[in-house]
């Protein structure tokens, strides 16, 4: 109860926070507005960015607080001393950060920004969207913040070139979408994380799994069994393969391949690569299926894919069948049984000779645990499905549920009740466990924990 309390009290205290920052877009008139862009042209006018870019950074941002400062003791406008360093930080925001987002961004209990118009700002905060009052003053100051994003990973966004995937330098994932296939403007969503990333204590302590759970898929990552992760969008997915990495030995060469790079490992011997669009004349594009093959070159102990979702699913498959022991991959599925009905769709989008029998006999081969996590209403996130892969009974991809949720109830203040549940079942790959010189205790897969 100590712990809910001390949880309960933080919220209390980030909402505040939350409140206190958020009150201040409050009120913004047009003319405040007009005021911010007509000094950030002045200051772009009045100094040279680029030459002051050859100092240190804190420097820059000195000289450039004292420059608008300047600018807004000459406007003639009615400010009080607040408004006047307010203003001062949001055109700094202009210049060096992204606009109107900086508040948000700096919010550490903000886990989406979504942007569907610029007058329209949503946030996610502890798993519930909220509208905010931040605003942007037209389509085109939204497309100039997100030219910004793009241009620092060297990608672009144009007509012909409408979306895009692209990161912050926190590893924030972002994706963006312009006219003409974003119909009333612009669209931009920003998926943070955390700057220091969650923990496996903290998986348990929020109730994501057990602690049982836990030991088992410590000890699955440790013997090197193949795990597939599953579920929705935001429910989880690539957090829970960060918490999953960190129990790779030091001693390992890690290949990692994301379309926007994002996960967050603690290893030192991390080999990063990541996918390209095309060219501005539609040349020089990278797949992620191009970089799984490659990773086969680079002589990996491990390769970690952050979601498969097209044909790479057969060089993924055929990696964890021929050597690759270890590997660790996403995909969006309901279930652990949708997930494999994906692969066999994704894997047949890859060699349309494959017959069904096949795809299925190398899915079976290839995979050892598929990993349900799910978010609920209230905005938990749970695993929901520990799944062993057992082989092929006829023509059908058997497997056996080590561990599930089972949702109860709803509380009246919308708490999501339910257990976690060991179904009882002794896995198969028990024995590779001990092979590997890791023992689990028997009461591991007998203890039920209650969530009320």
């Amino acid at each position: 109860m100590a712990s809910d309390s001390t949880a309960v009290g933080t919220r209390m205290a980030t909402d505040v926070s939350w409140t206190a920052r958020v009150s201040e877009y409050r009120g913004v008139t047009p003319e405040y507005q007009e005021l911010k862009f007509a000094l950030h042209r002045k200051l772009l006018e009045r100094i040279n960015l680029e030459a002051l870019g050859a100092l240190a950074g804190e420097r820059v941002r000195t000289e450039v607080r004292l420059a608008v400062a300047r600018l807004v003791e000459e406007e003639r406008t009615p400010l009080n001393l607040a408004e006047k360093e307010r203003i001062t930080e949001e055109v700094l925001n202009e210049v060096f950060g992204l606009g109107p987002l900086e508040p948000l961004l700096q919010d550490p209990t903000v886990s989406d920004i979504l942007v569907t118009t610029p007058r329209l700002v949503y946030v996610e905060r502890h798993g519930k969207l909220q509208r905010t009052p931040v605003e942007f003053k037209d389509d085109q100051h939204l497309l100039r913040i997100i030219e910004k994003i793009v241009a620092r990973v060297g990608r672009r966004i144009d007509e012909s070139s409408p979306m895009v995937d692209a990161r912050l330098p926190d590893g924030s994932r972002v994706n963006a979408v312009i006219p003409p296939v974003a119909v009333d403007g612009p669209l931009l969503s920003i998926r943070r994380f955390r700057r220091d990333p969650i923990t496996a204590e903290e998986l348990v302590r929020n109730l994501t799994l057990t602690e049982g759970m836990l030991e088992v898929l410590k000890a699955c990552v440790r013997a090197r069994l193949n795990i597939v992760i599953s579920g929705g969008t935001g429910a989880g997915k690539t957090t829970l393969l960060n918490v999953l990495s960190g129990f790779i030995p030091e001693d390992e060469r890690i290949v990692t391949i994301e379309d926007a790079a994002e996960l967050q490992l603690r290893q030192v011997h991390v080999a990063r690569m990541e996918s390209r669009p095309p060219n501005i004349e539609g040349q020089g594009a990278i797949k992620i299926r191009q970089l799984v093959i490659n990773a086969l070159r680079m002589r990996p102990d491990r390769i970690i894919v952050g979601e498969v979702r097209g044909e790479e699913a057969l060089d993924m498959l055929q990696a964890m069948n021929t050597g690759h022991d270890g590997s660790l991959t996403t995909i969006h599925a309901n279930s652990p049984r949708d997930a494999i009905s994906r692969l066999e769709v994704m894997v047949g989008m890859a060699n349309a000779n494959m017959g069904v029998r096949a795809i299925r006999q190398q899915i079976s081969s290839a995979i050892d645990l598929f990993v349900q996590i799910a978010r609920f209403s209230d905005g938990t996130r749970r695993v929901t499905h520990l799944m062993e892969c057992v082989g092929m009974e006829g023509d059908q991809v058997t497997g056996q549920d080590i561990f599930v949720f089972e949702k109860t109830g709803v509380r009246e203040d919308g708490k999501v009740l339910g257990r976690f549940r060991p179904t009882g079942i002794r896995p198969k790959f028990s024995e590779r466990l001990k092979a590997a010189g890791i023992h689990l205790p028997a009461s591991i897969f007998q203890t039920v924990v209650e969530i009320k």
